[in-house]
């Protein structure tokens, strides 16, 4: 059998990876794999790029990232699966939630909520001398981070200028929250369950609300270490793909929160991580697994509009160095399973809560026309 080594961060969407392990699919495979769990997503990144771990649960956006080089050394990765479509949210204090209710109650009526209440309560508290807001993120190139940046901004609220937003690693968020160290948050499930379920925070935004089966994370590995061993990476997309649909059958629910409930893997309550998944979080239906070149692109466009990279980069060029959708299909293929017969399409207007159109081969375009951006001004 071949040894892995696979890193995850303790979330919902690490799910693929431990039902692999947990029901099997690693081991007929072939594979003896060993699951370490991380204390965030920096560490992921490091060990990865050392040889520490053989491969990772991974934010879709920090395998482009360190491929360019962005936040550290340039790390050559790939991403041949994507794990997860939605499953994170915009989660604020208990204390702001009321505080956005009593600045603008229409607003905070909306569905899905926008925010314009924030943009006012941060007007009201800048002219009564209030420091800035703090909301947290999981990593800089993160769905999480852009997701949240695109929320505010659209409402006029720049999130560089307007509020102060850290790194927290996503099972500190909630007792951050509790604390007051942080005012807010954008994390994934369950940790905004688990504010909620817990009595100090307020889910104001699913990820589903944002972008209507939008990406989430990817199965992500070094290109030389994928170069070197190609059968083993097979094997291991095999078994993730089949642990993806075990992972969306309505009849598994109940054991899968229950391995995921286990100290070792996520070890949050059980509720909370059942609530993450009615309805929000899908591994395999729709092609979920699939490693769109256009969810590449569009992450590239965003981290471009806020300065995170070179404003002229080619960014289809390195959407396809990173996503690999030819190894997916490889892997799929072998388990008799039919795939898109593309590698991109365009997001239309029922994809983002804001309606706008995202065409990849637009991408420079799409990142410089927003009116509050690094590009922009």
């Amino acid at each position: 059998m071949s040894a892995l080594t696979l890193g995850f961060i303790p979330l919902t969407d690490c799910a693929p990876l431990v039902v692999a392990q947990a029901k099997g699919f690693f081991a007929a495979e072939g594979l003896d794999v060993t699951l370490s769990r991380e204390a965030s997503w920096a560490t992921i990144r490091d060990k990865v790029a050392v040889g520490a771990l053989d491969a990772a649960h991974m934010l879709a956006p920090m395998a482009l990232a360190a491929t360019l080089g962005a936040g550290g050394e340039p790390t050559a990765l790939i991403a041949p699966l994507a794990l997860n479509r939605n499953g994170s949210g915009v989660t604020v204090s208990i204390t702001l939630a009321q505080a956005l209710r009593a600045a603008d109650p229409q607003a905070m009526a909306e569905t899905p909520v926008t925010a314009k209440a924030l943009a006012k309560l941060i007007a009201q508290r800048r002219a009564a001398g209030a420091p800035p807001l703090t909301f947290a993120v999981v990593f800089p190139y993160s769905i999480h981070n852009y997701a949240l940046r695109y929320w505010m901004s659209q409402a006029g609220v720049d999130p560089d200028r307007d509020v102060r937003i850290v790194v927290t690693p996503p099972p500190r968020m909630v007792e951050q929250l509790a604390a007051g160290v942080i005012d807010g948050f954008c994390v994934g499930a369950p940790w905004n369950a688990v504010a909620r379920a817990e009595g100090v925070g307020e889910v104001l935004l699913r990820a589903s609300d944002f972008w209507r089966n939008g990406p989430d994370k990817v199965f992500g590995m070094t290109r030389t270490w994928a170069e070197a061993h190609p059968e083993t990476l097979q094997s291991a997309l095999r078994a993730l793909i089949s642990a993806a649909a075990w992972a969306d059958d309505p009849a598994h629910r109940p054991e899968l929160v229950a391995l995921l409930a286990q100290p070792e893997h996520v070890g949050a309550d059980p509720q909370a991580i059942a609530w993450a998944l009615q309805g929000e979080i899908v591994f395999h239906a729709g092609d979920a697994g699939f490693p769109w070149l256009s969810h590449a692109a569009w992450f590239l466009s965003q981290m471009a509009r806020w300065g995170q990279i070179p404003p002229g980069l080619d960014l289809t060029a390195t959407a396809a160095a990173v996503y690999r959708p030819d190894l997916y299909r490889q892997a799929a293929g072998s388990l008799g399973l039919a795939t898109p017969a593309a590698d991109t399409r365009i997001e239309g207007p029922q994809a983002f809560f804001d309606g706008l159109v995202f065409d990849p081969a637009s991408a420079q375009a799409y990142a410089r026309d927003f009116p509050i951006g690094r590009l922009s001004g």
